[in-house]
């Protein structure tokens, strides 16, 4: 393999940032300059060969990741992930490139990126140590903490108030653990039923088959928003863990592609580009019938937007 050109995109501001980020550190980039064979990697190599880029995405993981009515993949990590398509094109001075798009759920996505079949996930996948002995991830591109809804009638507000009771979360979920954790540390005797997609479980709190589900925070709202009846639910203030970030999921040990990416998002979150996509998403009426998040930007992601670093905590 030949020796990779890096070169730091500008001088870093410095800044007060909140404690999430403390242990982030910055990370260089590959000029667009250089030339297509400088960015040699399995995960290049392949795209340049085919023209074609793989994304994995949701079917139900709204505003992030879904599939329409009519069959169209979209969402907010959609749009972002699609940057960094023609990011990667231009790089790779290619004339054309195809998408092509591949099903991952929680259950799944790690596998697909660590055989290759998709080149990255493009969700809501939280960014932890133990997850990146598997898999890489790029900047982050939103930042959530996991809580619990309920219908408004239980009078359930507290994490506490969940003893004894019926909980679903979703299989191969951070949010999971920590439901798990929390019953076990707490001894709150929590009977916990596991869903395979988070529609599922948010239907069990619909159908009064559980009392709650656990799940991120912005996942959770975008539930509420496109249920029957949002009114009738209530999401918790106290959270399970402290605040984590989602990242684009990418193959270990790729560095010049993991590059390539990050570069992308850097132009995007600096350029201000990215909050054109992000109010597109989460303050706009969304297809298929114009729900709206109404779910401004937070000054944590704000902070991760100026100045984006990796994630290593």
């Amino acid at each position: 393999m030949k020796h990779i050109s890096l070169t730091l995109r500008g001088l870093m501001r410095r800044s007060v940032i909140p404690t999430l980020f403390a242990a982030l550190v910055s990370l260089p980039f590959l000029t667009l300059s250089a030339a297509a064979e400088e960015l040699k990697s399995p995960t290049l190599d392949k795209i340049a060969r085919t023209k074609t880029i793989t994304f994995g995405h949701r079917q139900d993981e709204l505003p992030f990741s879904y599939v329409t009515p009519d069959g169209v993949v979209r969402g907010y990590s959609i749009d972002i992930c699609q940057r960094i398509a023609d990011h990667v094109r231009d790089a790779l001075k290619l004339d054309t490139l195809k998408t092509d798009y591949v099903v991952a759920t929680p259950a799944t996505r790690f596998l697909l990126v660590k055989s290759g079949k998709i080149d990255m996930e493009c969700s809501a996948t939280t960014n932890n140590a133990e997850r990146r002995e598997q898999v890489a991830f790029s900047y982050p591109h939103f930042i959530t903490a996991t809580r619990f809804v309920t219908k408004k009638l239980s009078g359930l507000k507290s994490i506490k108030d969940l003893a004894g009771r019926t909980v679903a979360s979703t299989t191969g979920t951070i949010n999971i653990a920590q439901l798990q954790n929390v019953n076990r540390e707490q001894k709150l005797n929590i009977s916990v039923l596991i869903s395979k997609v988070n529609s599922e479980a948010f239907a069990m709190v619909e159908n009064n088959r559980a009392s709650a589900f656990v799940m991120d925070d912005v996942l959770l709202a975008a539930h509420v928003a496109f249920s029957n009846a949002p009114g009738d639910y209530m999401i918790s203030k106290e959270t399970f863990g402290p605040p984590e970030p989602y990242g684009i999921l990418l193959p270990k040990g790729d560095d010049a592609f993991k590059t390539l990416v990050n570069e992308a998002l850097y132009k995007m979150f600096t350029d201000g580009e990215i909050e054109t996509i992000y109010n597109k998403w989460f303050m706009s009426p969304l297809p298929p019938d114009g729900r709206n998040f109404n779910l401004p930007l937070s000054p944590e992601l704000q902070a991760a937007f100026k100045e984006p670093k990796e994630y290593l905590q």
